[in-house]
């Protein structure tokens, strides 16, 4: 059996969870998360709690059942509190700017990068080498991270790019170095 899978999901107070056939609609006070699941999958909400089963141990029910407990637990924790992600600038004349809802991105290109966020996802600018991701959506929060990682990835000489807070790049020594 799956360990994640027989977690029940624990709903916290003001959070709201509403069953109809597989969709799950979790309604909390950062707003509303809306999700269809597959319909193998049994999804019972009782006790303040929300208890994912699945109905026999075949490969793909056995791997539904841990994806789809984790996914509404992540949905009870973005309308609760929310998801952010940091990316840091790292190299000379590196900066960012916020535009109105956009971000401007100098790095290192002959022209600015004006990027856009997708829908429910907030961009914060709190210094020029700092970029926050903010959303109740933990997979458009990544996304929208990796995509703006991707204008100008880290590179293992100098480290210079776009990395999130906690990553660490791994360097490599030069042609020189011996």
């Amino acid at each position: 059996m799956s360990r994640i899978g027989k977690k029940p999901v624990v709903i916290p107070n003001g959070v709201e969870v509403k069953l109809e056939g597989n969709t799950v609609t979790v309604k909390g006070p950062k707003g509303t998360l809306t999700r269809n699941f597959h319909s193998d999958i049994a999804i019972k909400v009782e006790d303040n709690q929300v208890i994912v089963e699945r109905p026999s141990d075949h490969r793909t029910h056995r791997a539904l059942h841990g994806t789809t407990r984790s996914v509404i637990a992540n949905m009870v924790e973005g309308v609760t509190n929310g998801f952010s992600k940091t990316l840091e600038l790292v190299g000379v004349g590196y900066r960012a700017s916020k535009k109105g809802n956009n971000v401007v991105l100098n790095v290192g290109y002959s022209h600015p990068i004006d990027v856009t966020p997708i829908d429910g996802i907030e961009l914060d600018v709190p210094s020029q080498t700092q970029i926050v991701v903010k959303g109740i959506d933990k997979e458009k929060v990544g996304e929208m991270a990796a995509k703006i990682r991707s204008y100008r990835e880290p590179e293992p000489y100098k480290g210079k790019g776009i990395k999130y807070s906690d990553e660490v790049i791994r360097r490599k020594e030069g042609k020189t170095g011996k």
